[in-house]
């Protein structure tokens, strides 16, 4: 693929997943979902006219503003009067992501380092806009003569979502009370049979972050992103059954794949983030090479 095509497809990848900072988004109409009168997400209108039913939980909204009501001042109470209210969601409404419910608790909070306010249901956290965390390893190999391949993950065909789809050797979600480095650890094992003591080598390397919107609601991710060198001899095998396969393909052909849509979206601007950082993008050569680096590292609000 000529260089300027590639360029523009990737940049309306990078567009796409930060479109909600683009005029024209629902920002514009969302309303700010604060605890304790900090900001934690945001709730786009159709989400708002469904919290009306729960005036036990929810605020009346004021002034773009909506809050929990006054009683719910713990972290326990808040959890749990908003994961009630959610699983009568899940039966009442049509909202298409609660449909997708996993059981797993994610952590409500400012920032990534701040106390945790509240768990919620990783299902519904596009509702509330609230930030997700997740961790993505670009599994790699290095030849005799210096040559780059990368391991790519194929995304199970029964996958609620992206199925199909080419992905990192290994990535999760940040569940509520885990660490970063569990979570790397469990990932490769689960997903691709790496052992412990050669996953733990894996250095953590940058983040990777973005919001956008789709009818679902708002997603706020910053994706913790580490590269792991792989001994030539090893191959990663199916571990969980969320992969069918996995390849190693060379570096320029990784590359070419990132303009096609045959990648899942934020593991695609992982590896772009690896293309960078290990010069295979040339700020010489690229002249989309600043916005590509500004796409990969937007501010979570």
């Amino acid at each position: 693929m000529a260089n300027h095509a590639w360029s523009e497809k990737v940049l309306q990848l990078l567009r796409r997943m930060n479109n909600f900072y683009l005029p024209g988004s629902c920002r514009a109409v969302c309303s700010r979902f604060e605890i304790d009168r900090v900001q934690v997400g945001w709730i786009p209108p159709h989400v708002v006219s469904q919290l009306t039913r729960y005036p036990e939980v929810f605020k009346a909204p004021q002034d773009g503003v909506v809050s929990l009501c006054p009683s719910l001042d713990s972290y326990g109470r808040r959890s749990e009067a908003v994961d009630a209210m959610l699983r009568s969601m899940r039966q009442e409404t049509s909202l298409r992501c609660l449909r997708g419910w996993r059981d797993e608790k994610y952590s409500v909070m400012p920032t990534f380092f701040d106390t945790p306010v509240m768990w919620m249901e990783r299902a519904a956290t596009s509702l509330f806009g609230v930030k997700r965390y997740g961790v993505h390893v670009n599994g790699y190999t290095v030849n005799e003569s210096g040559e780059v391949s990368m391991w790519l993950a194929r995304r199970s065909a029964t996958k609620q979502t992206y199925p199909g789809l080419l992905d990192n050797m290994a990535a999760g979600g940040l569940a509520a009370g885990v660490t970063v480095k569990h979570t790397l650890v469990k990932e490769c094992h689960e997903e691709a049979c790496v052992p412990a003591a050669l996953a733990e080598k894996a250095r953590p390397v940058n983040t990777v972050s973005y919001t956008y919107e789709d009818e679902e609601g708002v997603f706020a991710e910053s994706q913790f992103v580490f590269d792991l060198e792989l001994p030539r001899d090893f191959k990663p095998t199916i571990g969980d059954g969320e992969v069918q396969d996995f390849c190693l393909l060379p570096i320029h052909n990784v590359k070419e794949l990132l303009a096609t849509d045959d990648f899942k979206p934020n593991s695609a601007m992982v590896v772009l983030d690896f293309l960078i950082r290990h010069s295979f993008i040339d700020p010489d050569t690229e002249p989309s090479y600043q916005e590509l680096v500004t796409g990969l590292h937007q501010t979570l609000e």
